[in-house]
């Protein structure tokens, strides 16, 4: 950009419109309680998140005209506010959950602060960087999803209306989820299962939701056939070999607590390919950052020189008011206070550490939190949001922290908890500060007020953050299992087993719900058993495990929701490994190194690795129902690639296809959120909810078949052809 042709933006400079009306606010606090907690819960699930400027603007554009006509720049500040809450969702559950590998509890109060104070952190640290990364550098940073929204709000501004394509995902896929979600109607299996008997612990299997179809539209096929080949790997691959060399041993092998005669498909993938898996995340998420540093330096380089350089809120210019310096330091110096306190007063139970580390660790939270603000403000302006190696830079920091704390002697299990929290506040920051990023290139392009949008993204992060930490608990504990010991273990509370401790002497749930191998249930009173927490132990598996006093044995194991195949949370395993293998060094290190060398190996075929082990890591269930909706996509881009259009619509980010599935995904997110939800209301009342198509039913009985699963799958991802392929100017 020369000085002899400065740019205009679509809404001059001299001209004042409707934008940061109350309205407008309000809209973009729904939508970023709707969009955070959908991305949690499809995050936690998928391994991946994927952006929510796009479906916000068309839906605001929508229902602001209904309303009453709105301003392009009023329609900014919805998807400005409501994006917030998809970048802190980000943030959060590739870390947070963490504290639950190891070994500890997640708290609402915990998750709140930490995703409110990352959130504001990463505006607060963007916010000088924005006239050079934004402005001056107009010509070099495209970022690519700040300039596809803009396009949209412009469209939007002209006429153009493309937001029944997005409803008609959301109605569908809503409809599709009540008959097909398991804690809903579920009319049919959830998850079609197959598990051949010619090749003994594989399994082919696929959760049919709605979501993952639209994932795998939006993510294309390539990727989607990366992540599905290290599913491939895993379960018909690696597993069957396990199960072939380990069967005929009469005992088990670590870190497994029974013979792998008596593992199913489900328990070989937790014993042994989740640390394979976590090992290849690791590595890929290494080899990630190391390919990223020349530019991560040159980012920092131009970042740090160009630092302050915004104009005043008293500059005569509209669009280029930011928020002034003294907001900026004052701001960031409170956050860093109250993390000092809140880390001081109310530590992670059962990781209290001293004010030194606690002051220690704040100071980190700003070094580390500057530094990848300032880097991903940048990348994304080069390769996009989706590109941004934002769990590189967290295991760089995790690995930067943990080995401050081992030099310092540091490694008690209460400083891994205490490293994951200056990781996760981080992590956040780093993703909304290149989403905030984003955002104001949107605004540069139409002419919107910076001050005002950087106000609405911090109006965003503290509305969203309330509906982020009770999605991730409600994720956690409805998703959760009680299931009776295969064989119950005798122990001994005054001889307690290595790497096992008493948790709580008297379980604090008054009842659970029982599930028994048959899959029937019983309502269990929990006061009675004794809360055990295993993590490293030699004899049982890491998790939570309930010890009767009277029969002296441990009966049934607690497996919480995030972990588990529903809810896998690759990252946060990741981050766990990482702090685990260089403070406690307590990891099954074969199979985590077997991860390693996976990945070099993928490298070295030229194939990126980072989708290649989330998939390794995942259930196959995620992964082939994501390829299934990669394949569409390759359909999609055939079919118009024949009929002689440009292929390069249907990667476009308001292709009619893409909004279907942005549809698709939001749905399935909060239908299955509702499911969850009752699964929360029978473990609170101790009633189950029957609905339709209970298990005993005669409906049921007639419906659950597999094929009519794998049929209903089959026609809801017809219609996302279908609308793939209908221009958007049919109504």
């Amino acid at each position: 950009m020369s000085a002899e042709t400065p740019f205009q933006p679509f809404v001059p400079a001299t001209e004042t419109r409707p934008e940061f009306s109350v309205r407008a606010i309000l809209l973009g606090c729904l939508f970023g309680v709707l969009f955070g907690a959908v991305t949690v819960y499809v995050g936690l699930r998928a391994g991946l998140t994927v952006a929510a400027s796009i479906p916000i603007s068309v839906l605001s554009i929508s229902v602001l005209r209904a309303l009453g006509r709105a301003s392009i720049l009023e329609n900014n500040i919805v998807q400005t506010t409501g994006n917030a809450g998809q970048s802190i969702a980000a943030g959060v559950i590739f870390t947070l959950p963490a504290l639950i590998f190891l070994g500890f509890d997640l708290e609402y109060a915990r998750i709140f602060i930490l995703a409110l104070l990352g959130g504001w952190l990463g505006v607060l640290f963007m916010i000088p960087l924005r006239r050079q990364l934004i402005v001056e550098e107009h010509g070099n940073l495209t970022y690519p999803e700040g300039t596809a929204c803009a396009d949209v709000l412009i469209a939007g501004e002209r006429g153009g209306s493309f937001a029944s394509r997005v409803f008609f995902g959301l109605g569908l896929g809503a409809l599709y989820t009540l008959f097909q979600n398991e804690n809903l109607l579920g009319a049919w299996p959830g998850t079609p299962n197959y598990e051949p008997k010619w090749l003994p612990g594989a399994a082919i299997r696929a959760e049919a939701t709605p979501e993952y179809l639209g994932v795998g539209y939006i993510i294309g096929p390539r990727v989607a056939g990366v992540l599905f080949a290290g599913g491939v790997f895993s379960w018909l691959v690696l597993m069957p070999a396990i199960h072939f060399f380990g069967a005929h041993l009469p005992t088990a092998i670590y870190p497994g607590t029974v013979p792998i005669s008596q593992m199913g498909p489900s328990d070989l993938w937790r014993t042994y390919i989740r640390p394979m898996g976590a090992g290849a995340v690791a590595a890929s998420g290494l080899i990630t950052l190391l390919k990223t540093v020349p530019t991560i330096v040159g980012a920092l380089a131009a970042g740090l020189k160009t630092l302050g350089k915004n104009a005043p809120m008293s500059s005569a210019q509209r669009t280029e008011r930011d928020l002034p310096m003294s907001v900026v330091l004052g701001g960031s110096v409170v956050l860093v206070l109250l993390m000092f306190l809140f880390l001081t007063f109310k530590p992670v139970p059962g990781a209290q550490v001293g004010w030194l580390a606690n002051l220690a660790a704040s100071l980190l939270v700003v070094i580390f939190g500057f530094l990848f603000v300032t880097v991903s403000s940048r990348i994304v302006g080069l390769i996009g949001s989706s590109a941004n190696p934002i769990s590189g830079m967290t295991i760089a920091t995790l690995m930067a922290t943990a080995a401050i704390f081992l030099v310092k002697g540091w490694t008690a299990p209460a400083f891994g908890a205490l490293a994951i929290t200056i990781g996760g506040t981080v992590c956040i920051a780093a993703a909304n500060a290149g989403d905030t990023s984003q955002d104001l290139k949107t605004g540069f392009l139409i002419g919107a007020t910076p001050w005002k949008q950087q106000i609405a993204v911090m109006v965003g992060v503290m509305v969203s953050v309330f509906a982020i930490g009770i999605t991730l608990n409600a994720m956690n504990q409805g998703l959760e299992t009680f299931t009776p010991m295969k064989q119950p273990i005798p122990y001994n509370l005054n001889a307690p087993i290595d790497g096992v401790q008493v948790q709580q002497a008297h379980f604090k749930r008054a009842h659970f719900l029982l599930t028994k191998p048959d899959h029937t249930t019983q309502f269990i009173d929990g006061s009675g058993y004794v809360l055990l927490n295993a993590l490293g132990s030699t004899q049982l598996a890491d998790g939570k495990y309930l010890l009767n006093p009277q029969t002296g044995q441990i009966e049934i194991q607690w497996s919480q929701g995030i972990g588990s195949e529903k809810a896998a949370a690759p990252q946060g395993r990741l981050m766990a490994t990482v702090i685990n293998g260089i403070l406690s060094r307590k990891l099954p290190w074969g199979l985590v190194l077997l991860g390693v060398f996976l990945v070099i190996a993928v490298e070295l075929l030229g194939v990126r690795s980072l989708s290649f082990a989330v998939g390794a890591y995942l259930s196959i269930g995620t992964t082939l129902a994501i390829f299934c909706g990669g394949i569409v996509r390759w359909m999609v881009d055939r079919a118009v690639a024949k009929a002689g259009g440009d292929a390069s619509e249907t990667e476009s980010e308001v292709s009619p296809g893409s909004l279907y599935a942005s549809g698709l995904i939001a749905a399935g997110g909060i239908m299955g959120l509702l499911g969850v939800a009752l699964k929360l209301y029978d473990a609170a009342t101790g009633h189950e909810i029957r609905l339709w198509f209970a298990p005993d039913s005669g409906i049921y009985q007639l419906l659950y078949r597999q094929p009519l699963s794998i049929v209903m799958f089959a026609l809801l991802a017809f219609s996302l052809y279908y609308f793939a392929r209908k221009p958007l100017n049919d109504k």
